[in-house]
């Protein structure tokens, strides 16, 4: 199940944040999920919450945005929803050449602290886990 994986890395980065920060504790964690991204987000809620056991994150919510899967098409510049299971194929001019533009996200949008919200970035931001295609 990687899931466990994609939780424990997520848990490791929102720890490393939050002790740059001073925080002692999360109480939310944000994040982008792309329907293409191959990930079922029960699982995931699942196994977020016993990566975060022992930890600042403990008891944190994970709250996880849908990102729908879009493509664009190179020939006639069209863009659309692809859907699961996704349509690869322009529905304008029926077209292979296409690009997916959204919905492989895998990415923390936002964490808060305990108490209050997270404090503005000072430093690089928390990069995507799953690198987006150019």
């Amino acid at each position: 199940m990687h899931e466990m994986s994609l939780a424990l890395a997520v848990v490791d980065q929102v720890e490393e944040a939050a002790r740059s920060h001073g925080a002692t504790a999360v109480s939310i964690v944000r994040l982008q999920v792309g329907e293409l991204a191959g990930v079922v987000p029960d699982a995931l809620g699942f196994c977020f919450e016993l990566a975060c056991a022992g930890t600042v994150l403990e008891g944190a919510e994970l709250v996880a945005e849908s990102v729908p899967g879009r493509a664009h098409c190179a020939g006639c510049a069209d863009d659309w929803a692809v859907g699961m299971p996704p349509q690869l194929c322009c529905p304008v001019c029926g077209q292979a050449t296409t690009e997916l533009i959204a919905g492989r996200e895998l990415r923390i949008t936002g964490v808060e602290w305990a108490g209050e919200p997270a404090p503005s970035r000072t430093g690089a931001p928390i990069p995507p886990m799953i690198p987006e295609e150019s």
